[in-house]
């Protein structure tokens, strides 16, 4: 079985089966009364009084084991040389220390607590000798970590409090802090780690600059190991901690007073009208205040914590109120608030996000709780054709981003450059200057400082202002026509590849002129659009023909340059909705993965959360059916909550949502499940693995869905949708190729459909017949259930691979709003060690191959294959992979590709070979950067590792595909 969290002295620490690194969870057994026989106590070796737990030294929490109380008194006992039948002297001693204890009314205890009642027991009973021998003992034991400290940091320092005042600093203290850190975490030094502190700062710091380096210097060690990165995490959760709590906190005092820090804050916020007063009314917060885990904070890697602490923790008077636990619990509260148990169900949504099993989107985790609950991800909408409707579309995109909605903006109605103008009888500037004012509301309206604002704007191919759109993001030209921080997306209908693909003509027209193309799909629309070009041939209206491949050679050159407009797919959004009778799908979203319809009355929502796959894997690394199937349920109540619970700034949004209630439940961490299973992602087993893994999300999303109909109603469009009819997204793979091919039926050959322009699997392993029979009599709650987001932001909370994307490198840095950070494939780490690699020598030779591996013999070939990246896999395998996830999914999902050494004929087949993949959707095109990480590490004596270098590879110079004149093309 492969190890799914950090080593302890060569063994896997392991936390109550939550993979968490160095947790060790406090299991509910049942003890003996505690004033039974001295046999009784000795039984309880290995049991835990129950509800009582420890808090040791490092901050570790454990059960209270009465045995270790016994077994110290029994070593005082025997250290004195005491005579007689020790054990009958046991009993009286545990019972009063226990009783003492008991008497605090306190759960948690310090080990200092429980040696002091021990103690004092010890003496109380008239065991004066032992008494006194116990207390040298603890007395010894702390000088001699004095001692070790003291050899570490010679000299005295001091630091400066915020009241000014000045204070020495206890080396001791300082190393019993790391050590807290380092708690079940292999591979660390401490005395190393707080050398490197002490020759980095000087006497007089404050004590905010002390803590921020012990923090930073543990961080800038993470390429020596993953697990500084936890061990940064804890030392910045205890500053963390001290801020909240207005007082200087170990990990001990932290996790002791953790209750009470919850209902602080919950006051607190409230008071400060930060959060919903509700929180304080409906629910128990005693009984929440219980149910928190400290211990999950050990979890959390730096990134993820500084991640955290920048942007997700609600603040007051400018100083954060919450820690993890409190912020989970927070968002979880906020997502009960209209639940008949409110404190049950908030119990039970922390559960989940908490233990990292499933994760909501940024705007959940920003606003659940609070007086603005904007908690939905995405909105769409439909720009109309006139003043009025442009300039309402862009302050609908401004109220909407303030509370950290991502915008998706169809612009195909707006009429072309030169259209004619009736009201003015001028011609039309056409689109692009609007966009530019879109582009400038983004940058604008920042989401409260927490994020950039962001909106990608869509374009149908036949669209006359098409070829200047494309160019928007170019780094020439007129700079009053480029949208530089806007993202653009060419909407695009089937029939353009199959022009394309025949080196045929295009025509592009004003929506003005024909203004149903925008309202029609599939054959209706390929009918349609060769019914204008033959007006357009007899001279009734305008349109202007032109080579469909040298326009398709722009988009992919411009795809090249800047990475836009993203490539969408206007047909298979529509053919495969569930939702065709309520109207038509006309764009997508920011990231691609949600298809909703919109018009001119209603603005699509989507409420996102993600499943953590890699949390779900059992022992034998396969996935959990029934622990799946019961994340799956809960997190689909929480989305279908957010639906009524959410705040709108727009009634178009808040309308449309009432009446369809669509959710994107997504999923996280595929690639760290490859790498658990030992496979590699250029595989046709992970293509499996994406296949059977999505079939189940889908199945049970598709069930909790239905079973939440039974119990708060259908949504109100359900009548007509394919789910009434009893089709399943399974089912609509037939009506696209029905479509492509000319209204044609496709065969299904060895479970796959095959045809000239479609090529799906449509195999399935579980029980869709009896599903489909349940949802004809339940109905459905949601319109749509499934949408797989990108997660890069709540990916690193959670410790995880983004989504459905491979590795972008095995070392690398990451930069965004939190700053840099140093990230290391900690999968890799493991395996090098356990083939004794790992080490200075191989950290120099993959950073200085800009964290590749595959040309490093030393490493099993294997290795090479399982940790190959994202731009050494090729293109085909996360096109095959994202086909499979497409056959479930009501909507869609957020697909990079990752091209090496790019051309245009390379980008071209790519893009092609997604369209006849039968997808709805991509992202990113991303070219290999010709920027590297550091080419040498440093050792701990300071001496450099001579590795040679390897030429550093560059792009491929822009081209026009197939170009003669271009050596990429050929």
């Amino acid at each position: 079985m492969r190890e799914t969290a950090p080593r302890v002295n060569g063994k896997t620490a392991v936390a109550s089966k939550s993979n968490l690194p160095g947790i060790i969870s406090d299991p509910k057994a049942t003890l003996p009364a505690i004033n039974g026989s001295s046999r009784d106590i000795k039984v309880a070796s290995v049991n835990a009084l129950d509800g009582y737990r420890v808090i040791r030294r490092t901050g570790q929490v454990v059960p209270f084991e009465v045995a270790k109380i016994y077994a110290a008194i029994k070593s005082a006992f025997v250290a004195v040389g005491a005579d007689g039948d020790i054990d009958a002297q046991l009993e009286p001693i545990v019972t009063r220390a226990i009783d003492a204890l008991r008497r605090s009314s306190a759960l948690t205890f310090g080990i200092e607590q429980i040696q002091d009642q021990v103690e004092l027991a010890l003496l109380r009973s008239g065991n004066i000798k032992v008494g006194v021998a116990y207390a040298n003992y603890r007395a010894e034991r702390a000088e001699k970590r004095r001692h070790k400290a003291n050899l570490l940091v010679p000299e005295a320092f001091s630091v400066i409090d915020e009241a000014g005042a000045s204070s020495t600093v206890d080396p001791a203290a300082i190393y019993a802090r790391l050590e807290t850190a380092s708690q079940g975490l292999t591979d660390v030094d401490c005395e190393l780690l707080l050398t490197r502190v002490v020759s980095s700062i000087h006497s007089g710091i404050s004590m905010e600059a002390f803590d921020r380096a012990l923090v930073l210097e543990a961080s800038t060690m993470i390429e020596a190991h993953p697990n500084y990165s936890y061990m940064a995490a804890r030392l910045m959760m205890d500053a963390v901690a001290s801020e909240v709590a207005g007082t200087k906190l170990s990990r001990a005092q932290t996790v002791k007073q953790y209750p009470d820090l919850f209902v602080k804050m919950i006051k607190r916020g409230v008071n400060a009208k930060r959060l919903n007063p509700k929180l304080n009314k409906l629910f128990d917060l005693g009984q929440l205040a219980a149910a928190i885990k400290p211990e999950r904070d050990l979890q959390i890697d730096f990134l993820g914590m500084q991640t955290l602490y920048d942007r997700y923790f609600v603040k007051v008077d400018g100083r954060r109120i919450e820690l993890p636990q409190l912020l989970w619990m927070r968002v979880a509260m906020g997502l009960a608030i209209q639940e008949e148990n409110p404190t049950k169900r908030a119990i039970e949504f922390y559960e989940l996000l908490s233990s990292f099993r499933f994760m909501n989107s940024t705007p959940t985790l920003f606003n659940s709780g609070t007086v603005f609950a904007q908690l939905s991800s995405c909105y769409l909408s439909t720009v109309g054709d006139d003043l009025s409707q442009i300039y309402g579309a862009v302050k609908d995109n401004a109220l909407l981003a303030k509370f950290a909605g991502g915008l998706g903006n169809d612009w195909t109605p707006v009429r072309a450059q030169g259209s004619k103008i009736d009201s003015t009888g001028g011609k039309s500037q056409g689109v692009v200057p609007f966009l530019r004012v879109v582009n400038d509301t983004a940058l604008a309206v920042n989401q409260g400082g927490k994020r950039n604002g962001a909106v990608c704007c869509y374009l149908e191919t036949w669209h006359r202002d098409i070829r200047e759109f494309i160019e928007l993001r170019k780094n020439t030209g007129d700079e009053r026509r480029r949208t530089h921080d806007m993202n653009t997306a060419n909407w695009i209908p089937d029939l353009f590849f199959k022009r394309v693909a025949a080196k045929g003509q295009w025509t592009l027209f004003s929506p003005s002129d024909v203004p149903d193309l925008h309202e029609l799909y599939g054959l209706e629309f390929e009918q349609a659009y060769c019914a204008y070009e033959q007006q357009v041939v007899a001279g009734k209206i305008d349109g202007e023909q032109i080579d469909a491949f040298k326009l398709w050679q722009q988009m992919v050159r411009m795809l090249y340059e800047t990475g836009h407009p993203w490539i969408t797919f206007k047909d298979p959004c529509n053919l495969r909705s569930p939702q065709r009778h309520a109207g038509v799908i006309h764009s997508s979203n920011l990231c691609t993965e949600i298809t909703l319809n919109t018009s001119a009355d209603e603005i699509a929502v989507c409420n996102l959360g993600s499943v953590n796959l890699v949390r779900h894997l059992d022992e034998n690394n396969e996935l959990d059916k029934t622990k799946l199937r019961a994340t799956v349920r809960t997190a689909m109540r929480m989305l279908d909550n957010v639906i009524d619970i959410n705040y709108y700034a727009v009634d178009k949004a808040k309308n449309s949502n009432s009446q369809h209630r669509p959710i994107g439940l997504g999923q996280a961490g595929f690639q760290d499940c490859l790498y658990q299973k030992g496979v590699s992602f250029a595989s046709e087993e992970a293509v499996e693995f994406a296949d059977i893994s999505t079939e189940m999300i889908a199945y049970y999303a598709y069930e909790a869905s239905a079973d939440l109909a039974s119990e708060r109603g259908s949504y109100q469009s359900y009548e007509g949708s394919t789910w009434s009819k009893g089709i399943l997204p399974l089912d609509t793979i037939h009506t696209l190729g029905k479509h492509r091919h000319g209204g044609n039926e496709l065969p299904v050959e060895d479970g796959w459909l095959r045809g000239t322009d479609l090529v799906m699997n449509v195999e399935s392993k579980m029980d869709w017949e009896a599903l489909r029979k349940k949802i004809k009599r339940t109905g459905m709650r949601n319109s749509n259930c499934l949408a797989i987001a990108p997660t890069a932001t709540i990916s690193n909370i959670m410790g995880i691979s983004p989504c459905i994307e491979p590795t972008y490198k095995n070392f690398f840095v990451k930069t965004n709003l939190s700053g840099n950070f140093k990230l290391i494939n900690k999968h890799l780490v493991r395996d090098l060690q356990e083939a004794k690699l790992w080490g200075d020598e191989m950290i120099s030779a993959i950073k200085a191959r800009d964290g590749e591996i595959e040309d490093i013999e030393q490493i099993p070939i294997e290795l090479r294959m399982r940790y190959k990246t994202a731009f050494n896999i090729e293109g085909k395998w996360l096109i095959a992979a994202a086909a499979r996830r497409q056959k479930w999914l009501d909507q869609s999902q957020s697909l990079n590709l990752f091209v090496a050494a790019p051309s245009g004929r390379k980008i071209s087949d790519l893009y092609f070979l997604a369209w006849r993949s039968g997808l709805k959707t991509t992202y990113y095109c991303r070219s290999s950067s010709a920027s590297l990480t550091e080419k040498f590490t440093t050792t701990n004596t300071g001496q450099q590792n001579n590795v040679a270098v390897p030429e550093q590879r560059q792009d491929a110079s822009s081209c026009a595909l197939d170009d003669p004149e271009c050596e990429a093309c050929q």
